[in-house]
């Protein structure tokens, strides 16, 4: 069985093609910085890796470009798109809707275009890369996994609002949790490296969005993001937390309306409204230069990992282990050191050699001493995808 996943992050796609149930990659890929004249498309197989630059202005252009590879006759992986068998969709918001995964079908997709007001940087993307690969793939039953399944878990007095109970009751306004299939299959994998399944640990999944979760014996706890993908931690575009009253001040203040401050606080803050970049690579080279708004904003975006870090720390009583992954916390020795500096009090304790290695298994870069296990662990989202799409057949 062939099993393609597609993964659309807010200026991503990651995909990978497997051949299911041994899961061997028959081949893998990004496309990064969608949206920008400079991005970049990488397609890896075990014979070749090919990588070039190109303007993608939408995940569509993207998407269209993914197939015409894979159908190349030199180069391509595939004869016949009839030979994929199943497309799996990485979907970021289900809301109330979909705790499990899922077949797609006309409603399951006007769900999903219900729920674009609240990930409007995903849920547009994700539905795009459907209807895409409806029409490529078309004998391909099409499966969607929701970012927000795992965190079902979460309890009522974590996920509730402290807002009139109407709006939880009548309209479902609570925090959802997202990028549940990352967390989900790094903290297993942690779980695992630790050999405990009574654990407490920390997943921080940092890319060009940013979340974390607290999870006990394998179940998330609590988690950064909340109702939308907007708030919690600095992201490459999305403000993260901030006052509220900021919202109600720009409107009166400065006339902004409703639309303009949610592009402001999606699309025109985070990394990108302190420094102009959005890259997190382009940050860190202007901040070697010298550049001050770029040292302080990875400053600011450590400071508030810390914040999370020692808050949940105290919902779970204790702390086994903290684990980094995604773009920028598999790839970033900075950033790493930047959030893992002076955590002494948690029994955090960073190796800095160890920090610094380029390997990219799972690892540990803490300290002999440090009780607190520090991890670093490449997801591998699409994978999860691929196999809770095969076991919704299967079942």
């Amino acid at each position: 069985m062939q099993v393609l996943v597609l993964n659309s992050g807010s200026s991503s796609l990651k995909f990978q093609l497997f051949s299911m149930p041994e899961a061997t990659i028959l081949c893998s890929g990004l496309i990064e910085r969608i949206g920008l004249d400079d991005a970049i498309f990488t397609f890896k197989t075990d014979k070749d890796t090919i990588k070039f630059i190109a303007s993608i202005p939408n995940h569509k252009v993207g998407l269209e470009l993914l197939s015409k590879q894979l159908l190349d006759s030199e180069t391509g992986i595939i004869k016949s798109t009839d030979t994929i068998d199943i497309v799996g969709h990485r979907v970021v918001h289900g809301g109330k809707h979909f705790t499990n995964t899922t077949e797609i079908t006309d409603a399951v997709k006007q769900k999903i275009k219900t729920l674009s007001s609240l990930a409007p940087l995903h849920n547009p993307a994700n539905l795009e890369g459907i209807e895409v690969a409806e029409a490529i793939f078309s004998n391909a039953k099409q499966v969607a996994v929701f970012d927000t399944a795992f965190h079902q878990s979460i309890p009522e007095h974590a996920f509730k609002y402290a807002i009139p109970n109407e709006f939880l009751d009548e309209h479902n306004i609570r925090l959802y949790g997202f990028h549940g299939t990352s967390h989900k299959y790094v903290s297993e994998k942690a779980i695992a490296y630790l050999g405990k399944k009574q654990s407490k640990i920390i997943t921080i999944h940092l890319g060009n969005g940013c979340s974390m979760t607290a999870i006990k014996d394998g179940k998330s706890m609590d988690h950064s993001l909340g109702f939308s993908p907007v708030n919690g931690l600095i992201m490459g575009t999305r403000s993260g937390d901030i006052d509220q009253s900021i919202i109600f001040h720009l409107a009166e203040k400065f006339d902004y309306s409703l639309n303009e401050i949610n592009t402001l606080l999606q699309k025109k803050s985070g990394m990108l409204g302190l420094t102009g970049f959005s890259d997190l690579r382009d940050i860190q080279a202007e901040a070697e230069k010298g550049n001050k708004a770029c040292q302080l904003a990875l400053q600011m975006n450590a400071y508030r990992i810390k914040k999370y870090i020692g808050s949940y720390a105290a919902i779970l009583n204790g702390l086994d282990a903290i684990v980094f992954t995604a773009g920028i916390g598999e790839n970033s020795p900075l950033m790493r050191e930047l959030v893992c500096t002076d955590l002494d009090i948690l029994n955090i304790n960073l190796d800095i050699e160890k920090n610094n290695s380029d390997s990219k298994d799972i690892r540990t870069i803490n300290t002999e001493t440090s009780k607190v296990k520090i991890m670093v662990i490449p997801t591998n989202e699409e994978l999860e995808i691929a196999k809770q799409a095969v076991r919704l057949f299967k079942n």
